[in-house]
């Protein structure tokens, strides 16, 4: 989610790309964009661009004098339109979750570019806002939002003595990483931002936030015999929360990229390299009272929820991890023509029990069965190749095993005989 210093980017992308450049005609929103439309027109204007905190002001400013007229308009003042003269216009943007400008060809607008400022020159250029979860505003004719406070970045003196004049204010009762995240006393200050700050002074990040900030307003004044440079010095070594809540900010503005810089290759490798907290590997993290998460290392402090079980982030070791090696299964041995068959038994049951290795299992007999000679066919030989004396012995069994079951009827028929007789 865009910060602080991302939206200052934003600002100074748009103030140096353009430069020099002048826009025409209508301002177009997208059909799907739910924002007010922007009713302005002019021949000529100039954009400008400046940022406070979390919001972004752009500035239409028609331009007074006109050098070239248009075909078919006639001679006339360039800030013009068909309506009368137009006046200068504020649009106040708040990003959400994905905004953004970017400066494209007419032919090539971003899919998600929902409002659009087209240039005079020819090819037409626009510069876009860009937003592809839609949760981004802007308003008309629109100031900075009252109940913010000043910009954490841009005024750090009026930042500081705003917070620590209104310490009493119930805001100040809530744990240190929701007042964090409070715009009227701490405008620019984000999710990943409070993590970094809380985490460079080791404070828990479920420490009441009064406390904390209470120890600031007793701080010891600085020696007034010690020099400019050392005086700087202290204060680098030994920075206080809201001192940090200047300086952070300030080091992702002065690294840059991240998409809101002037290069399209931007990518976020150096920012992550800069994290030392925000999800990082080995960091815990809590869900704090509004929901959000919050990012940090040790106790996370008297205020931290109940029921709530801190999440300790893993550590990739490999990003494209070696797929699984399939299992070996041993080569079957030649059999031989005997034991074939009760082997094959064994193997078909094992086969049925394997339920995931069955595909395995069956590739690998039928590459066996290429190896295994024709036992069938041997048999078949074989009995074809016995001799007619083999056959004797199993013949007279046979007629031996008859002439025993005759006798014994034979014997039993003239006892019955005898004992009807009887």
């Amino acid at each position: 989610m865009p910060e602080g210093p991302e939206l200052h980017l934003a600002s100074c992308y748009i103030n140096t790309v353009c430069a020099g450049l002048i826009f025409s005609g209508k301002v177009e929103k997208s059909e799907v964009s739910k924002n007010p439309e922007v009713l302005f027109e002019s021949d000529a204007y100039v954009i400008s661009a400046t940022s406070r905190g979390k919001e972004i002001k752009l500035t239409l400013m028609p331009l007074k004098e006109e050098k070239n007229t248009l075909p078919g308009r006639g001679k006339g003042r360039a800030g013009q339109s068909q309506n009368g003269p137009q006046q200068p216009m504020d649009l106040v943007f708040r990003f959400g979750m994905s905004g953004s400008f970017k400066l494209t060809s007419r032919a090539e607008l971003p899919k998600h570019a929902h409002l659009r400022f087209y240039t005079k020159e020819s090819p037409c250029r626009a510069l876009c806002f860009v937003d592809f979860r839609r949760f981004g505003r802007w308003e008309v004719n629109g100031m900075w939002q009252p109940d913010r406070g000043p910009c954490v970045m841009l005024e750090y003196e009026k930042f500081r003595e705003n917070v620590l004049r209104n310490l009493s204010d119930k805001a100040f009762n809530k744990p240190i990483c929701e007042a964090l995240l409070n715009q009227k006393f701490f405008n620019g200050i984000g999710n990943y931002l409070r993590a970094e700050i809380l985490y460079r002074l080791k404070i828990p990040p479920f420490e009441k936030a009064r406390t904390v900030l209470e120890a600031l307003q007793h701080r010891k004044q600085q020696s007034p015999d010690l020099t400019l440079s050392k005086k700087v010095k202290l204060k680098r070594e030994n920075p206080d929360l809201l001192e940090l809540c200047h300086a952070v900010p300030m080091e992702v503005i002065h690294m840059g990229g991240k998409g809101y810089g002037l290069e399209p290759s931007d990518d976020a490798a150096a920012f992550e390299e800069w994290l030392q907290c925000y999800y990082v590997p080995g960091m815990r993290s809590l869900r704090d009272g509004n929901g959000r998460t919050i990012w940090f290392q040790g106790e996370p402090g008297p205020m931290a929820p109940k029921g709530e079980k801190s999440h300790k982030r893993r550590s990739q070791v490999n990003a494209d991890p070696e797929p699984p090696s399939p299992k070996v299964t041993k080569p079957v041995p030649k059999r031989s023509s005997k034991g074939s068959t009760s082997q094959e038994k064994v193997a078909k049951q094992s086969g049925k029990k394997k339920g995931k290795d069955l595909v395995q299992g069956a590739k690998n007999d039928k590459a066996n069965e290429a190896r295994k000679p024709n036992t069938r066919s041997r048999r078949k030989a074989s009995a074809s190749q016995e001799s007619p004396t083999s056959e004797a012995p199993a013949a007279d069994r046979k007629r031996q095993a008859s002439a025993r079951r005759s006798k014994g009827a034979a014997a039993t028929a003239p006892r019955s005989r005898r004992v009807k007789a009887e």
